[in-house]
């Protein structure tokens, strides 16, 4: 009865995929008390609709092999993998096509540069101006380039609600106020909701890829468990191999937690199988 009315409440955790298996990667930063404590990016993988674990890496949050990188993951053939606009750079979508999987990112233009059909570079601004009401969407077919390799795609884009939009927009003023600047470009695309894709057309609908990307906020809501349920984000230690050791002694109790939810959610877990009893007893 619960799930029926999650589902009659528009939400799923089923990608609306038949028979794909799907991931949801990201990262999160957790840090030491004070100012001079050391920073730590957990690198999460999620399986859907399961909302399982199956992969994580802790690493410091400067130096070689820190940033938000497919590179800290291994892919199966055939799996979609759904990331956000830290994950949008033609290196990383090549890692993943060289393993036989497909990629759904949040674009960012300024990161992955498109190009058409006839090998020149396509204008992201002059293809979603034609998105005029909110809940309209397009995909456009483009390529990626990451040194002499050429990945074919789409860009699947839909116009947000002008409630959404002001909200997008609010954020950015807040950034503003520290200093930061802003491209004419970059105002006009809080407006809408871009991803890439190396999905084909016959695998996936322009709505089934903008659906199922939106199921990548499950990982953020599960990192927000994780640092209040879990404490994760409270990590009272100063040097970085008891760091090390806090942070996967937590994460080893949120997999068990996990595990446990999952057992419980089949059988009552009492712990111990029944003994077989050869003479049965009849009951009066």
């Amino acid at each position: 009865m619960c799930q029926q009315l999650w589902q009659e409440n528009g939400v799923t955790l089923q990608p609306s995929l038949a028979g794909r298996s799907v991931r949801v990667l990201d990262a999160t930063v957790v840090r030491e008390p004070g100012p001079t404590g050391s920073q730590w990016r957990i690198h999460y993988s999620l399986r859907l609709p399961s909302l399982e674990c199956d992969s994580f890496e802790l690493t410091p949050t400067h130096g070689q092999g820190s940033a938000e990188r497919f590179g800290h993951f291994v892919f199966q053939p055939g799996e979609l993998v759904l990331a956000g606009a830290g994950y949008c750079h033609p290196a990383g979508i090549a890692a993943v096509v060289e393993q036989q999987a497909y990629v759904c990112v949040r674009l960012n233009p300024h990161a992955l540069p498109l190009y058409d059909e006839r090998g020149e570079a396509f204008s992201m601004a002059a293809a979603v101006a034609g998105l005029r009401r909110a809940g309209q969407a397009a995909e456009w077919p483009v390529e990626v380039r990451s040194g002499s390799q050429r990945i074919s795609g789409r860009v699947c884009a839909i116009r947000k609600s002008e409630a959404a939009i002001n909200q997008t927009r609010r954020r950015l003023r807040e950034k503003l106020k520290s200093g930061k600047s802003m491209s004419e470009q970059t105002w006009q695309f809080t407006q809408y909701v871009m991803v890439f894709t190396t999905l084909p057309p016959q695998a996936a609908s322009t709505r089934q890829v903008l659906e199922c990307y939106r199921l990548r906020w499950q990982v953020e809501l599960t990192f927000k468990r994780l640092k209040s349920i879990a404490q994760l984000g409270h990590l009272p230690k100063y040097h970085d191999q008891s760091s090390r050791a806090w942070l996967y002694g937590k994460l080893l109790v949120a997999l068990l937690a996990q595990k446990l939810a999952r057992m419980g959610n089949s059988i009552s877990p009492w712990g111990y199988p029944l003994p077989e009893t050869p003479h049965q007893q009849p009951l009066a």
